[in-house]
């Protein structure tokens, strides 16, 4: 058989998708196959080894409190050295951190506060990663592909988890929580090793500086100086901390005392996974030219899964609402990232993306905390009607700025690393 020539092999993959995306959309499946399963046997490694459900609160804050402090660090850091370097140095810590709580779990009985330090080792390496990632995914893409390209990355990033998230689940079973976070450290040593052969000769290299306080200012004034960007941050560091009160703390506990068990939570959460596929995929196909305006409007259905939790619906019920959150969530989420593709400066990227984790995750862990305690003040029902309208209400007021609304869709002539061409210069037209 004879060997295609490597112009139609090239064809194989669309024109967009050039080395740096490739490498980056393969080593976040990667680290998202391993990722997801290990959030499920870092639960039942503290169950394993005595601890409760306070304990598991104890591990997953050790988690969430380092990536919080230290992402506008991070942010800072990832535009002043190469990108790549960064996600590197930061997928090496997490497989250190990992493959370390791999070995005290399989050796006996690790204690709370050894897991606490190695979760928030795994927070820090996150929060220095994640601007860092996006900077370099949104620098990969051309503009004229950015949107088709970015849904794209994430309905393969969320796939991955979905599929992490069953296979960790039946691989604690059977070999224990161990083995399953062992594995999470090869993929990050994997992941990383992919990350390493990315090609930063596209972005320029960095002017000498005023030091790292200089660097934050700059992203802060970058940050502050568009309505539409930190209007939509303060935004969803509300909506954020609401959801993730209700799908942590509210999802379960209705599950449990009106639905019958566990069972149709997780029923729910498979459907909202479902979803975000099905919005990443809508999203390859459909280029609104209003971006935000399309993306906020997605943004009221986030409400759905804490009104059908006050009502509360059946597991048939709940399962939709939480389908159309997970599809809505992506038209959001694609629409965001192309917007910030757009309107940022490259050699800013990172530092815009640190405001924009650190907003919209500042409040999550005092949401967690305080749903309790708004359970017994107000009553869960009314605490879950709350949330909905809350979500409501923010996402109307964020339409009030006419930046939201009227910010249109733009292609320009942009040259990327790695075989994605540049795209011609041109107005979208596509309806809203």
């Amino acid at each position: 058989m004879s060997t295609p020539p490597a112009a139609s092999r090239r064809r194989l993959a669309p024109a967009w998708a050039g080395r740096n995306y490739t490498l980056l959309t393969a080593a976040a499946i990667v680290t998202n196959l391993g990722a997801h399963g290990a959030l499920i046997a870092t639960t039942w490694a503290v169950f394993d080894a005595g601890g409760d459900a306070g304990d598991v609160g104890l591990v997953a804050a050790a988690r969430i409190v380092p990536l919080v402090l230290f992402l506008l660090i991070g942010g800072a850091v990832a535009d002043r050295v190469p990108r790549h370097r960064v996600m590197v140095a930061a997928n090496a810590l997490n497989c250190v951190s990992q493959a370390v709580f791999a070995v005290l779990v399989l050796a006996g009985e690790p204690q709370i506060w050894q897991m606490m330090l190695l979760t928030a080792l795994c927070g820090a390496g996150q929060a220095f990663f994640n601007p860092a990632a996006e900077g370099m995914l949104m620098s990969s893409v051309t503009g004229e592909q950015a949107g088709r390209a970015f849904a794209l990355f994430r309905m393969a990033m969320h796939g991955a988890g979905l599929g992490g998230a069953a296979l960790g689940g039946l691989l604690v079973a059977l070999v224990g929580p161990g083995w399953v976070l062992a594995i999470d450290a090869v993929a990050f040593a994997v992941a990383g090793g992919l990350r390493a052969f990315l090609d930063v000769s596209h972005i320029a290299e960095r002017a000498p500086g005023g030091g790292l306080l200089s660097d934050l200012r700059e992203g802060w004034q970058e940050f502050i100086g568009r309505p539409w960007l930190w209007s939509i941050v303060a935004q969803f560091a509300i909506v954020v901390a609401l959801v993730g009160a209700v799908e942590s703390v509210y999802g379960p506990l209705v599950a449990r005392d009106e639905l019958g068990g566990s069972k149709p939570w997780g029923l729910a959460l498979a459907a909202f996974g479902l979803g975000t596929l099905g919005g990443a995929l809508l999203m390859m196909r459909w280029k609104p030219r209003r971006m935000l305006l399309v993306g906020t409007l997605g943004v009221f259905p986030l409400a759905l899964p804490s009104a059908a939790l006050a009502v509360p619906l059946d597991t048939i019920g709940l399962s939709a609402a939480m389908f159309v959150c997970g599809v809505c969530s992506e038209m959001f989420g694609v629409a965001w990232m192309t917007t910030l593709h757009q309107e940022i400066p490259e050699e800013k990227l990172s530092r815009v993306s640190a405001y924009d984790w650190f907003g919209s995750t500042a409040l999550l862990p005092v949401s967690t905390a305080l749903a309790g305690p708004a359970e017994s003040w107000f009553g869960r029902t009314n605490a879950l009607w709350g949330s909905a309208a809350l979500v409501v209400v923010v996402t109307a007021l964020v339409l009030l700025v006419p930046d939201v609304r009227n910010l249109t869709r733009r292609t320009e002539t942009k040259q990327v690393a790695g075989g994605g061409e540049p795209a011609p210069a041109a107005v979208r037209t596509e309806a809203v």
